[in-house]
């Protein structure tokens, strides 16, 4: 049986959730309580499957400036709990001259000088010569910046909570929130399991964080898209983690691939499908004319990748209307905190669970998160939805 009163709270085991508890357990500045409504390592939601993206490259210089950090945080957590997840095998953005494709290597050479890291710009003769693999125009470009590569998610997520335990963190499973109260003071956190108190609680319910926070008075409204990876058949020792490096394709449709990593096969994927669900709505089946859609880009630009389907699955983007993070205390109450990661937060999971404990416990960020409040103008129903085909990827 469970105690009734904690120090902090966290809903959800996910990804930032199990980022979270590792993070306030550590610091051993008190008890700490997750509640997770199914079990640890569902796919239900947006934390499965082997592999996330992890860059410096990013469209913006807000998230740049947190990327070194990101970095740094990882290596920190294998060298506590001894288990790497950071695979480094070099990031490649490629798109065409004079596409809007471009002009997105644009805002990312921006973010990389704005940080001072280090990048190699290539024609596509240079690429070419590098990976064979590739064929693309003479008119392409690439950015190649070396410390891009993967992330574990799913081994993350797991070591992240199995440190939590060790420190002493409770984690309910089949755990389910009904209702929040809070005071300047705590918060009260009603479940199937029993009524929780705590001086503080972290919401990092992905998609289902607006019934919470509604709960609380709060609406963040949020935007569900059904995406989906495939991983395909191909020659696996042309395309392993040390000879092929994670890439992303910007044109009218972004599409994104990882090399070899958890199954026989390689990851590719478009980024924003535009199928938008609820979770009444979503499915666990994955549509074969995605996969095909997907499959034709590859033997267009990489044939060798494009072999027979060995798995194929679907996950959801919860997407705030601006499809920026959003991290920080919830308006109105100053003990509960919030985080979303707008389908692109795997890389940062980590540094996103310390960034949380440090506001639990001091309501302070010690990192640049201005540009990510809960309470910005761009998150309110009466601005324009940001997310669309081929904006941005996880």
């Amino acid at each position: 049986m469970a105690d009734a009163r904690y120090d902090h709270i966290v809903i959800g085991a996910g990804a930032l959730g199990a980022a979270a508890a590792y993070w306030l357990s550590r610091a051993r500045r008190g008890s700490v309580l997750v509640c997770e409504q199914f079990t640890p390592g569902h796919s239900r939601g947006s934390s499965d499957d082997h592999s996330r993206i992890i860059r410096h490259a990013y469209h913006s210089p807000v998230y740049t400036a947190l990327t070194p950090s990101a970095y740094d945080t990882w290596t920190e957590v294998k060298e506590h709990g001894g288990e790497k997840v950071v695979v480094r095998t070099g990031g490649l953005d490629l798109a065409r001259v004079d596409t809007p494709g471009f002009e997105v290597l644009q805002s990312y050479r921006q973010s990389l000088d704005a940080a001072d890291i280090p990048y190699d710009v290539l024609t596509a003769a240079d690429v070419r010569d590098a990976w064979p693999q590739w064929v693309i125009d003479d008119d392409t470009i690439a950015l190649f910046q070396r410390d891009g590569g993967l992330v574990d998610i799913r081994r993350a997520t797991a070591q992240h909570l199995r440190l939590a335990r060790e420190q002493g963190a409770t984690v309910l499973d089949d755990c389910t929130v009904q209702d929040i109260e809070s005071t300047s003071t705590g918060v009260l956190v009603r479940t199937g399991q029993g009524d929780f108190s705590a001086g503080s609680l972290v919401v990092c319910a992905g998609s289902w964080a607006p019934p919470l926070l509604e709960r609380l008075g709060t609406s963040i409204p949020l935007a569900l898209s059904q995406e989906q990876v495939q991983y395909f058949a191909a020659d696996l020792e042309a395309f392993r983690p040390d000879r092929f490096p994670i890439w992303i394709w910007h044109g009218d449709h972004d599409f994104y691939g990882i090399p070899m990593h958890g199954e026989q096969g390689v990851k590719a994927a478009r980024d924003m499908t535009g199928r938008f669900v609820t979770q009444e709505t979503r499915s666990f089946e994955p549509d074969p004319a995605e996969t095909e859609f997907v499959r034709g880009f590859l033997r267009e630009r990489l044939p060798a990748w494009a072999g027979k389907t060995v798995l194929a699955k679907t996950c959801v983007y919860d997407l705030p209307r601006d499809r920026e993070f959003i991290v920080g205390a919830v308006p109105g109450h100053p003990r509960v905190f919030l985080a979303v990661g707008a389908g692109h937060a795997g890389k940062f999971a980590s540094l996103m669970g310390r960034i949380l404990a440090d506001l639990a416990f001091e309501n302070r960020p010690k990192y640049p998160i201005e540009a990510f409040s809960p309470d910005r103008p761009s998150l309110s129903e009466a601005a324009p939805a940001r997310y669309r085909l081929g904006q941005e990827v996880s």
